[in-house]
């Protein structure tokens, strides 16, 4: 079990602005000193960052970094402003007294050496940056003493995740994790020899309660605040409404007299292609109206031609400058512009755009980015029903399978993940000691 390294708090040092639920984990990650916050979207995270930025600050009398996604970071400097906390943003390095905000991209300014405590917002997107980078982001973090790691999706289908935040925090290295808790099918089966890159580290079945105990013993995760035993009053979500749009494509595949569903992921990737045209036209045509609109997309060939056909949209690419992406994404944030055409890897962690209650999206596999770019809108502090089209081909009711039969087994293990917790919890809190016992003389 990962131990201690923090210091205690009483809930009357923390910042009274918080809700109960975030004193209670504020609090636990303090006295930890190296923890992870697994809280849902619209939970407060960037608050709750905050408070523990500013305990480390007046505990050590040191500097704390703040690494966040793209153009999240003057999101974070006014909710520090909001709480009474300073924090100043930084681009090129600069270290602020107390508190400095960040982008990741811009983490290689910096010196680990001036800062007692550093947080990395939506660590989930760590798993987006290439190998190198993603490397140096650990070995930055290993060279400071407290750390935080927040994240809303504690990455429910991909437990490499799990390795690199414990490695990142100091305590099971991720090679370590495999070792202990999990079983390669590729020493066990003849594809798996065969296959051996494709091949999946498995949980073994006997250490699943094994392995989410020593998870809730360096994380806490948490979907709504009754998952404390806090009330829900507050944090209550109007409803998602999810539709899945099938379009018809004008052609089919070579040698087909109709289109038939996609198995191989070549084959997924040609039907994309084949059926751009049609797919963004059924986007535009979803869009067509005069409310807020977020497009989400994969292909660069799909964000120029939604551009083309959506006049009033703006499009947010992956060539342009980080400064540039960051002022496009804050005016859609800040309601200059209409419509938001991007990629979730581009814009889908931490940035808060509840005014928009309409988002359309192509299925990919992943859960996790299609769960991310749901809540950018979806999430605490709504107020309008949030419609999610999800626009498919015929060719493409695989991908819709997988990505439904994801969702199944994410909210199984988030449910997992909380009951270890509680019972985590339960211990940590019965564990009083009134009975005084007498050792036996002859012992």
């Amino acid at each position: 079990m990962a131990p201690t390294v923090g210091f205690e708090v009483s809930d009357s040092e923390i910042n009274p602005k918080l809700f109960p639920f975030q004193i209670d984990l504020t609090a636990w990650a303090l006295k930890k000193g190296r923890a992870a916050l697994f809280a849902d979207t619209g939970l407060g995270k960037t608050a709750m960052q905050l408070v523990w930025a500013d305990r480390i600050v007046r505990e050590t009398n040191g500097n704390v970094l703040v690494l966040t996604p793209l153009a999240v970071s003057p999101q974070t400097v006014r909710e520090g402003a909001k709480f009474g906390i300073a924090a100043h943003q930084s681009r090129d390095g600069c270290v602020h007294r107390g508190i400095t905000v960040a982008n990741y991209e811009s983490l290689h300014h910096f010196t680990p050496s001036d800062f007692q405590g550093i947080v990395c917002d939506e660590s989930a997107i760590l798993k987006s940056f290439d190998g190198v980078r993603r490397k140096a982001i650990t070995r930055f973090m290993r060279q400071v003493p407290y750390r935080l790691l927040c994240s809303a999706t504690p990455a429910p289908n991909d437990y490499t995740e799990m390795g690199t935040s414990s490695e990142a925090l100091g305590y099971l290295g991720h090679t370590d994790m495999l070792n202990r808790f999990f079983v390669n099918d590729r020493n066990n089966s003849a594809s798996g020899r065969m296959y051996g890159k494709m091949a999946e580290w498995r949980l073994k079945g006997h250490a699943e309660r094994s392995f989410w105990q020593w998870v809730t013993s360096w994380a806490r995760s948490i979907r709504k605040p009754s998952d404390l035993g806090y009330s829900d009053d507050g944090f209550d979500l109007p409803p998602l409404i999810e539709r899945q749009i099938i379009v018809d494509s004008l052609s089919a595949p070579d040698g087909m007299l109709f289109a038939i569903e996609a198995v191989r992921l070549d084959e997924q990737r040609a039907e994309r292609r084949r059926t751009l045209q049609e797919r963004c036209e059924k986007v535009a045509e979803l869009v067509a109206h005069d409310k807020a609109a977020l497009v989400w997309c994969h292909l660069n060939d799909e964000s120029r031609l939604l551009k083309r056909l959506i006049p009033d949209a703006i499009e947010v690419t992956g060539y342009e400058s980080d400064q540039v992406k960051e002022e496009k994404l804050l005016s859609f944030a800040n309601q200059q512009v209409r419509v938001l055409i991007t990629k979730p890897r581009i814009a889908g962690w931490g940035l808060n755009f509840q005014h928009c209650a309409h988002i359309t999206i192509f299925p990919s596999h992943s859960f996790e980015q299609y769960y991310q770019a749901i809540r950018r809108c979806w999430r605490y502090g709504q107020t309008s029903p949030v419609i999610v089209d999800v626009i498919a081909t015929e060719g493409e009711r695989r991908v819709l399978r997988n990505l439904q039969a994801k969702q199944v087994k994410a909210e199984k293990i988030f449910t997992l993940i909380t009951e270890m917790m509680n019972d985590s919890l339960s211990l940590q809190r019965n564990d009083i000691f009134t009975t005084l016992e007498r050792i036996p003389s002859w012992l």
